[in-house]
């Protein structure tokens, strides 16, 4: 990857460029238990549990409507294995469930942003380009039904990533997933900021 550097959406200038770290992961590994932080490994281990806490909270925040709306998105159990995600270019929506913080809304869907995923050595690089919170990380094989992304949050108008593990507040983990027919979800359990559970929408661009 040249310079690596990840060109992001024209559409977004702005947020056009995230300066890579030399490496996204300190040793390099396909095994994303090797790479993963004990406090992500759990994370990843209670994301059942989480998505379940998380809906109810939005549940009883008056969004039942527009959890249903959602469909396979919002279903803890939509995953449908393989394929895994392809290289492309994608149209990725956020949808933020439950709070951390009292006075924080339990769900907010916000427009669609572009993210990238593309060939990184022997795994595959993943970015969102545009937003307030923008993810850069590597997605490493899973299970059966889902793969693995372990990487960091690029916040407001910084313009380069952190190292997974630099700083544990940046950390994102999550699971890949397909719910349909040319769709992914990206689940992030417990991230570190606002929410309990965010959940990204896949679908290819054009």
């Amino acid at each position: 990857m040249r310079c690596s550097v990840l060109l992001a959406a024209i559409l977004l200038p702005a947020c056009s460029l995230i300066e890579q770290p030399a490496t996204m992961i300190p040793r390099w590994t396909v095994a994303w238990r090797e790479a993963a932080k004990p406090s992500d490994e759990k994370r990843l281990h209670d994301w059942r549990k989480t998505f379940v806490a998380a809906l109810d909270a939005a549940r009883k925040s008056g969004h039942s409507a527009d959890i249903a709306r959602e469909g396979a998105l919002l279903d803890p159990d939509a995953a449908l294995g393989p394929p895994p995600i392809p290289d492309g270019t994608y149209r990725c929506r956020v949808i933020k469930l439950g709070t951390k913080s009292p006075g924080m809304l339990d769900y907010v869907s916000y427009p669609a942003f572009t993210c990238v995923v593309r060939a990184e050595r022997s795994l595959q690089s993943f970015t969102k380009t545009g937003g307030s919170q923008r993810i850069v990380g590597l997605i490493f094989p899973g299970d059966a039904m889902r793969q693995v992304l372990l990487g960091t949050l690029v916040l407001g108008d910084e313009e380069r990533a952190m190292q997974y593990g630099q700083d544990e507040t940046r950390d994102i983990a999550g699971y890949v997933e397909r719910i349909g027919p040319s769709r992914w979800r990206l689940v992030m359990p417990q991230p570190h900021f606002e929410s309990q559970l965010d959940v990204i929408e896949l679908v290819p661009a054009g």
